[in-house]
């Protein structure tokens, strides 16, 4: 039997209400599949937890999130409690200590009523955003000079290594060539001559070693241009940190909203946990009304199911999604439905049992 140790922080807001539904998914594949079990330990750490003890998590948190195999996430975000500390303090820690230094955005449109894009059907929106996760914009390197006078200035310093750059670069192109896709660099050479310069260079010279792989290269302005223009241009795409982190929003407008974006901050070598979790934030507005939409977090799910080399329940878990949202009276309020976030998670686990039984997974 195949254990899986997983640490649990659901976080602020309505993070708690959309982990425990994810847990739920991972609890009802517990029942149905005798080969996989998971044992799963809690964490309070999150902006809440800030205000009370001024820090974000404990001192011996990296330490002790190490002895497990990966980290579900709910979200960080609290009233009163800046962006920054929150970003930097828990989400940024745990992504650098833990070289996750890939992230998985998929861009896939599961229902083609869920697109605001005129004449868009599910073949045009299905891509994978690659997106560098350690380093670049939000390396955290700067200076801020002479504070508070009027010659003040401040320096925000993007940091693109080598084997920064190298590494995810070809992680790209690896997940291209396997899948037998194109890919896509985007980037900003014209404008930042240096680090989108080397970018490009980096781009060219992997890709010499996979002559195979069909590429192309947008800057990332007219890249935003062809997300919502022509998002059939796009198989898998590679970015950095930055541009990754604002185009994948884009790419969730597109295909249903941040209710149904979901993201997999990934250690390829297995070094460390690699963390998993939806990225519609904290949602304070509707934090304990029981409305949230969970389908987002039960998607990480499904991406930690493949990480972890279960790829069966991956693909079962996201072609449930797909039929949960042709049921819109088991959908939350920002679906058009009426239920709960725990009605919804009820019912996705009576769809995820029929299908399994159906496809004979035991």
């Amino acid at each position: 039997m195949d254990n899986y140790n997983i640490a649990l922080i659901p976080g602020d807001g309505i993070g708690p209400e959309v982990v425990d539904e994810g847990v739920k998914v991972l609890q009802a594949i517990e029942k149905l599949d005798s080969s996989l079990s998971f044992s799963f330990t809690e964490f309070p750490w999150g902006c809440e937890y800030y205000l009370e003890h001024g820090k974000m998590m404990d001192e011996d948190g990296i330490d002790r999130l190490k002895e497990f195999d990966a980290i579900y996430l709910g979200a960080v975000g609290y009233p009163g409690v800046p962006d920054h500390i929150s970003l930097w303090d828990l989400l940024l820690r745990i992504r650098k200590e833990f070289k996750q230094y890939v992230n998985l955005r998929p861009i896939t449109l599961l229902n083609e009523s869920l697109t605001p894009l005129k004449d868009k059907t599910k073949e045009d929106i299905d891509f994978l955003v690659i997106r560098e996760n350690s380093e670049g914009e939000y390396a955290g390197a700067g200076d801020w000079l002479f504070k508070g006078k009027p010659e003040e200035v401040v320096l925000q310093t993007g940091v693109f290594s080598r084997k920064g750059t190298e590494r995810i670069i070809r992680y790209a192109y690896e997940e291209a060539r396997k899948q037998k896709k194109t890919l896509t660099s985007i980037s900003k050479g014209n404008a930042l001559n240096y680090s989108m310069v080397f970018w490009d260079e980096v781009f060219e010279e992997v890709g010499k070693e996979y002559p195979d792989v069909e590429t192309y290269s947008y800057l990332v302005d007219a890249a935003s241009l062809y997300f919502v223009s022509n998002p059939e241009r796009f198989e898998i795409v590679v970015t950095s940190n930055l541009f990754g982190d604002i185009l994948t929003d884009i790419g969730a407008a597109i295909t249903g909203g941040m209710g149904l974006a979901t993201g997999a901050n990934v250690n390829p070598e297995k070094e460390f946990p690699s963390m998993f979790e939806p990225v519609h934030g904290s949602a304070p507005d509707i934090s304990g009304k029981g409305i949230a939409n969970p389908l987002a977090s039960i998607w990480s799910v499904s991406q930690m199911m493949d990480f972890f080399g279960q790829e069966k329940w991956g693909a079962v878990i996201l072609d449930t999604i797909k039929e949960m949202l042709n049921e819109t009276e088991h959908l939350t309020p920002d679906l058009g439905g009426k239920a709960s976030t725990s009605e919804l998670g009820n019912r996705f686990v009576e769809l995820l049992t029929e299908n399994a039984k159906k496809l004979g997974i035991r």
